[in-house]
This record gives structure tokens, C-alpha cells and sequence, in this order.
């Protein structure tokens, strides 16, 4: 096309025409080379992102238990304290197995009834609040009020708050107050903030981002954490009850750190190169759990026979593969207050023998008394992937005696133990001394008035033994009295112990720094962890 061919009549027009092409082209130019500009400018930030990202450093860490709450004051899987989210006045030191400050920096409670406890000043919330003994106060009276758990625990009967000094006075002398300061579910949180249960805010090194009941909780660092920002920028803390699916979310690289990874594949992750796996010997023992109010358990030889059946050695090494110990009593053997004891002889010779002192018979197969076949119902749980296992290998050799054992899978056991009675016996894994003394166990376990006795255990005897093992100071009469307590369980069988298992951890060690694998099992995601 000849744009500039032109005659008198309508030259113009032909000008006009390419003048309108002109202005076309250019626009479209103009809008391309935006465009073109506008593609840099995002490519550009999308670099940019990537590199940021790039350099954001994040850890992933999987958990066995699962949680639909984050209130720290009731949730029993503690999830806001191991999360970073929360801490609590005073810690575990588990080296020495004594109490250390933590947000309270001293304590004084000379009779053992009146405490003062002083304040660190340099803590804040993770909303910018300052943390002072009104704040704190309000707190512990929140947890005493939503825990009938905690009010046992802690026998407060008035706090007055000073500027950055708490006055604590106990309901009677109870010199291990302080240690039972310990428990997570006494973690310190602003009460004043209106989500507590989807989103608490604590004192800890991370602040809680977004929170998906029974998924995961998404964390940021706090910057302006007491005792140093953490150098991760982010972490992940996602849960999954199924064993075999952690081993498997560390060797897709999924996750960076798995908290109890399936035992059979122990020995897959290590032939991995980057993987290592940690374990460690723990405060914490797998029982069998015995409900003295069926009508069949109230007979100790029914008890006795059951605690014969318990072949504890095969379970070590058959499901636990080595990890764990053999227990006698609920106290792992190194501790300074557990009792030795000789292990009981087992075997179904040895329970056959005890189910006839209590007037039971083996007929056509059955055990039997009076015409009824003897049968328990076992509860288990899947958190734990070592105790639905344990049930399974007890109702195999219980059945072998002519004894039905019929297994219940439930969720949360803690809940249904404790609030409901149909059901006979139950694997249950219990912290025995999580925070370096007997007494937590002993008063939650077996005093009528404990969180944990879901064995309904209502010995006058014993209770008194713990009785005074809470008005106790010295620390020998203290292990005296606790080995007087775990000798009358022991002796009147209330609930058998399994094993100690060992806390097993594996993680990416070409990425993750500064892990530590606790023997409390409180302590997790810490300002001290970091990546390579």
C-alpha cells in the first residue's frame, strides 16, 4: 500500500487515514512497551520473592498428637508450651533434675505456705503488653478456674499482685508448690485477648500466626523476645497421629524434625543420608491402667493375673525394638526416689494360678466364675503407636486363658477415662517426673482428688503417704515417703507398668541446628533452634 499517493479529490482523506495508523501503531507500541515494562517490574519482584524467600528461615516439625484447642490453661497435648507459644514461671532443669526460673527470675516460701515470688521486668506479651504481677495474676486465676486439675494441683487460696512481685498463699504447707509450677497448663497468657482458645498470645519466642484445629498452627518469631529472638523467621508445627506417615513426611523431605517417628523404620531413616535420629531415655513410663470399680478388678488376684500376663521383655523387643526398659514400678530406675525392685514372674501359669485363688475356673475355653466368662474391655489410642500394640499382644495372650478381651480404639483418652466407667483396663502412657520429683505423678495418679486417677483409686493408706509427702521439705524423707507410696501401689497392684520407652526423634541434619531431644518432653520449638 502506497500511503502517500494523493489527487485533488481526496488526497486528505488518504493522509488523514495514515494518520490514524500512525496513532494506532503507537498506541499498541506505548501499550506493549507497558506492558513489556509492567512484565520487568514483576518479574523483577517476583525475583525478588523468590530470593526473600529463599533466604526466610523456616522449620517444619510434625507431632504425634493432634489438638482442636489451644488454650494452654486445659489443653492436655500442651501444644502452646512445646510450640513456643507459651512459658510457664519456672522450668525443668533436667540435668539436674531441679526447678529453674523462667519467667520468674526468684522465689522464697520459708513455711511452705507463704510465697513470694519475684518477676523478671523485661518481659512483654507477643502483643506488644507488659508482663507484671497483675497480668500474671490474672492468669493463674484464669487456669485455677478452668482447671479443676490445676486447683488440686496448686492448693491456691489467695495471689496479690506488687508491681513485679506475686504473693502466693497455699489452702496448707505444700513445700513442692514452686515445681508444680512447671506444668505447661499453668503457662502464662494475656487473659484480656478475646480468642484464647484458637489464638493465645504468650511470652514465648514464637507468636501464633494462623491455627487449623487438628492440622497445624503456623508460627512467626516474636522480635521482641525476653531472652533473644530466635534466628528462624517462621515455623510450621503440624500434626499427624499415624507413625508410618511421619517416617514418611522426613524421607519425602516433607518436614524437617519428626517427634516419634514409626520404629520399624528407624533403621530406613538412618541408612538416608541427612537423616539422624535421636533417642533418649524419658520421665515416662506405658501402663496398663486398671479400673478398681469394675466389679472384677476390686479382687487383687484378678489384678495380680493380669499384671502376670504382661510379657514385658517381648514387648520391648518385639515393639519397641530395643527402645524402652522393662518397668516394675512407675518410676524409671536411675531416678533418686524410685524403689528396686525384682521383676515379677509372668506367664499364663502364673495368671491361671491367681485367677483360681479368686475363684475362677478354665472350662470348655473359658475362664470363668459362677457361670460368666471373665472379659475386659481395653482401651487404646492411636497417638501413640506402641500401645494399640501392646493391647493387641495382651488380648492374644489373655485369650489363650480363655479371658475375651474386646479392644476400644478412642481419641482423647483423658477424656473418656475420665468421663466415662465402661470399660475395665487401658493402655495409658503417662509422664511420671516431669518436673524432677515424685509427687507430681503420685498426687495426679492415685489421690482421690487427681487429675490423672482414672483408676478411681480411693486408698486411705496411700493417700495418706502422699499426704505427707506434700507437706515435706527434706529431700531424703521425701524419696522415703515417695518409695512408701510406690510400694503400696506396687503391693496392691493398682495399675501394672509396661515399659519405659525412649523418646525417639529424627530430623534433617543437614538443615536443622541446635535440636535437643528433652526427657521432659516440654521443651521443643526454642529460641536457640535454627537452621544450617
Amino acid at each position: 500500500m502506497n500511503l502517500w499517493k494523493s489527487n485533488n479529490s481526496n488526497g486528505f482523506l488518504e493522509f488523514s487515514s495514515f494518520g490514524k495508523y500512525i496513532k494506532t501503531h503507537l498506541l499498541k507500541l506505548s501499550i506493549l512497551l507497558v506492558c513489556v515494562s509492567l512484565l520487568s517490574a514483576c518479574t523483577e519482584v517476583s525475583e525478588r520473592t523468590v530470593q526473600k524467600n529463599a533466604e526466610d528461615k523456616h522449620i517444619h516439625f510434625l507431632y504425634n498428637f493432634s489438638t482442636n484447642s489451644l488454650d494452654p490453661h486445659v489443653d492436655s497435648s500442651y501444644v502452646p508450651l512445646r510450640a513456643g507459644i507459651t512459658e510457664t514461671l519456672v522450668r525443668l532443669d533436667e540435668e539436674n533434675l531441679t526447678v529453674a526460673p523462667w519467667l520468674a527470675e526468684s522465689w522464697e516460701g520459708k513455711d511452705g505456705q507463704h510465697w513470694t515470688i519475684k518477676l523478671r521486668e523485661d518481659v512483654t506479651f507477643q502483643n506488644g503488653k507488659q508482663m507484671d504481677a497483675k497480668a500474671v495474676k490474672a492468669s493463674l486465676e484464669r487456669a485455677l478456674k478452668e482447671s479443676v486439675a490445676i486447683q488440686n494441683a496448686l492448693k491456691i487460696e489467695k495471689i496479690e499482685a506488687d508491681g513485679y512481685t506475686l504473693h502466693i498463699t497455699t489452702k496448707e504447707p505444700f513445700p513442692e508448690f514452686v515445681s508444680e509450677l512447671v506444668n505447661p497448663n499453668v503457662s502464662i497468657i494475656d487473659v484480656t485477648e478475646e480468642d484464647i482458645v484458637g489464638k493465645p498470645i504468650g511470652t514465648g519466642p514464637f507468636a501464633l500466626k494462623s491455627f487449623t484445629p487438628g492440622s497445624k498452627l503456623e508460627l512467626v518469631r516474636y522480635d521482641n523476645y525476653w531472652d533473644g529472638a530466635s534466628k528462624l523467621d517462621s515455623v510450621t508445627f503440624s500434626f499427624n497421629e499415624d507413625a508410618n506417615a511421619r517416617s514418611l513426611a522426613l524421607k519425602s523431605g516433607e518436614v524437617d524434625i519428626v517427634y516419634r517417628p514409626e520404629v520399624e523404620s528407624l533403621e530406613s531413616l538412618r541408612a538416608q543420608e541427612g537423616i539422624k535420629v535421636e533417642s533418649t531415655a524419658t520421665f515416662r513410663v506405658h501402663q496398663m491402667t486398671m479400673n478398681m470399680e469394675r466389679k472384677s478388678l476390686k479382687d487383687i488376684n484378678v489384678r495380680r493375673a493380669v499384671d502376670a500376663l504382661i510379657d514385658r521383655q517381648k514387648i520391648v523387643d518385639t515393639i519397641l525394638l530395643g527402645y524402652a526398659e522393662p518397668a516394675v514400678g512407675p518410676f524409671l530406675p536411675s531416678l533418686p526416689f524410685a524403689p528396686t525392685y525384682e521383676q515379677s514372674k509372668t506367664g499364663s501359669d502364673v495368671a491361671v494360678k491367681f485367677l483360681e485363688e479368686a475363684g475362677y475356673t478354665l472350662e470348655d475355653g473359658k475362664m470363668q466364675k459362677d457361670g460368666e466368662q471373665l472379659k475386659f474391655t481395653l482401651l487404646t489410642y492411636s497417638a501413640r503407636a506402641d500401645l494399640p500394640l501392646i493391647a493387641q499382644v495382651f488380648q492374644s495372650d489373655a485369650k489363650k486363658i480363655g479371658i475375651d478381651v474386646e479392644i476400644r480404639q478412642i481419641d482423647i483418652p483423658e477424656e473418656y477415662m475420665a468421663s466415662n466407667r465402661d470399660w475395665d483396663l487401658a493402655t495409658y502412657s503417662n509422664l511420671t517426673a516431669p518436673r524432677g520429683d515424685a509427687g507430681y505423678y503420685l498426687n495426679a495418679t492415685y489421690h482421690p482428688t487427681g487429675a490423672l486417677n482414672f483408676s478411681g483409686a480411693q486408698e486411705p493408706e496411700l493417700t495418706a503417704i502422699i499426704d505427707k509427702l506434700n507437706q515435706t521439705v527434706n529431700q531424703e524423707e521425701r524419696a522415703t515417703l515417695a518409695e512408701q507410696a510406690a510400694d503400696y501401689v506396687h503391693d496392691n497392684v493398682i495399675n501394672s507398668f509396661v515399659l519405659h520407652p525412649s523418646t525417639i526423634v529424627a530430623y534433617n541434619e543437614n538443615k536443622v541446628k541446635n535440636w535437643l531431644t528433652t526427657r521432659s518432653e516440654y521443651y521443643m520449638i526454642t529460641n536457640e533452634l535454627d537452621v544450617k
